[in-house]
């Protein structure tokens, strides 16, 4: 099988539309997404009608529960908290209602766990070896063997690996699977790249081949960003999408 992983869409429409068209060229099985539908940018309905319509399954993100009212935005920052409240008051009951049932985790065929954040936590942050440690923790005692795990949040492309209690950080656009080894995997963010490329970033993960490939694909984040002002967003949130962060 082969899976389009795909995460951190934030309401994006012009990012979504040029993964999904690259990932028709690329023979893909099933597309999955690692939460956060929404939040940020000028599309949430639309985005969402199209995860729908192409059945990609997702998990929550900490964005989509503040959306769907299952959490508070108090503990966000004041730009991502005012991007919440501009969903709210720019999103549908029906779109609503989807969030609201998305799972905080899901297995890919019964074996590779999808996340947002944490194995444990929605809300915190995989950014550092201390933390792939922690989790890779969680998921021996899950799985007791050998494991891959996808995860987003940081909208950073990254790849932590453990044998034999070595942690390590692997790089390069093609990650091939080695047996006993466990993985977290980010394939980064669709809708908001944070690693000063503004380009989209998802993975495809081939699971008969045991291998992960990162790609980026191009697209008009000038009529995204034209979005964002027209909505009265703020106008920070356009800045961001240019330079990548």
């Amino acid at each position: 099988m082969r899976y389009a992983i795909l995460s951190d869409i934030h309401s994006n429409l012009e990012a979504f539309g040029s993964v999904l068209a690259a990932i028709d060229g690329k023979d893909v099985d099933e597309i999955v997404c690692l939460g956060d539908l929404v939040g940020y940018n000028a599309d949430p309905d639309a985005c969402i009608k199209l995860v729908k319509e192409r059945s990609v399954k997702c998990v929550m993100g900490n964005h989509d529960s503040r959306v769907s009212g299952i959490d508070e935005p108090g503990d966000f920052n004041p730009l991502a908290e005012s991007a919440i409240y501009w969903t709210l008051q720019n999103i549908s009951k029906e779109s609503i209602d989807f969030l609201k049932k998305l799972p905080r985790k899901l297995y890919i065929n019964g074996a590779t766990l999808a996340i947002h954040g944490w194995i444990d936590d929605t809300d915190r942050y995989i950014a550092s070896l201390y933390d792939a440690g922690v989790n890779f923790e969680m998921m021996e005692e899950e799985s007791r063997g050998p494991m891959l795990c996808f995860f987003g949040h940081t909208h950073v492309q990254a790849v932590y690996s453990i044998f034999k209690d070595n942690l390590s950080i692997e790089v390069g656009n093609e990650i091939v699977l080695v047996e006993g080894k466990s993985y977290l995997i980010n394939p980064g963010s669709v809708g908001q790249p944070r690693d000063l490329d503004y380009r989209t970033s998802f993975a495809i993960y081939d699971s008969e081949k045991g291998k992960v490939e990162f790609f980026r694909e191009d697209y008009d984040v000038e009529a995204t960003c034209r979005k964002i002002i027209d909505s009265g967003l703020p106008p920070e949130f356009a800045e961001r999408l240019k330079v990548g962060y």
